[in-house]
């Protein structure tokens, strides 16, 4: 992995309404569907790739603007509209070559849940579910759509032997040639 991580997660995996957007659906009068997101989201999933870490989405719903962004910030990997997620789970880790130990996922509602307890790491929003709260083996300092998925990559990170001055180093060279989404 690059620049000394050291960590054993090689993919985070991100459910997408209450993680990495407040939950909050606005619907249009031609029924189009419309999400705000955070920007420190897009630098979190720019500073895994930096670390040789992938990132995947698995959404139970899907829309344009989900897609949009899932295009915008070069996610390795995307399911959405599946609201079945052990299944998803399972297809992704064996696509992906990967042990539950090497993924990390973050949900923060019950159907998320079938995954705690599979992935090598279990992250929750503080405003998720109790019951996600209660199966979380990392609960972020944030609300969905605040920065969780910046707060799980800085905590992967740094669980992987990295300071925060080495984690951001190749984003900060990367921010010159003005190709670090956010």
């Amino acid at each position: 992995m690059g620049y000394g991580y050291r960590g054993p997660v090689q993919l985070v995996i991100f459910d997408i309404d209450g993680v990495m957007t407040d939950g909050t659906l606005h619907i249009g009068d031609d029924g189009e569907q419309f999400k705000a997101f955070n920007v420190r989201d897009g630098i979190a999933i720019s500073l895994l790739r930096a670390h040789g870490i992938r990132s995947g989405v698995l959404s139970g719903k899907a829309c344009k603007a989900l897609d949009y962004r899932i295009r915008q910030l070069k996610f390795d990997l995307a399911i959405t509209g599946e609201i079945e997620k052990l299944a998803a789970y399972s297809k992704i880790k064996a696509e992906q070559k990967l042990s539950d130990a090497q993924i990390a996922y973050v949900g923060d509602d019950v159907v998320d849940l079938p995954l705690a307890g599979l992935a090598g790491n279990f992250y929750a929003p503080a405003d998720a579910h109790p019951l996600v709260l209660s199966a979380a083996s990392h609960i972020t300092t944030v609300n969905g759509g605040r920065g969780v998925a910046r707060e799980v990559a800085e905590h992967i990170l740094l669980a992987g032997g990295l300071t925060l001055e080495e984690m951001y180093r190749p984003l900060m060279n990367q921010w010159k040639r003005y190709d670090t989404a956010q």
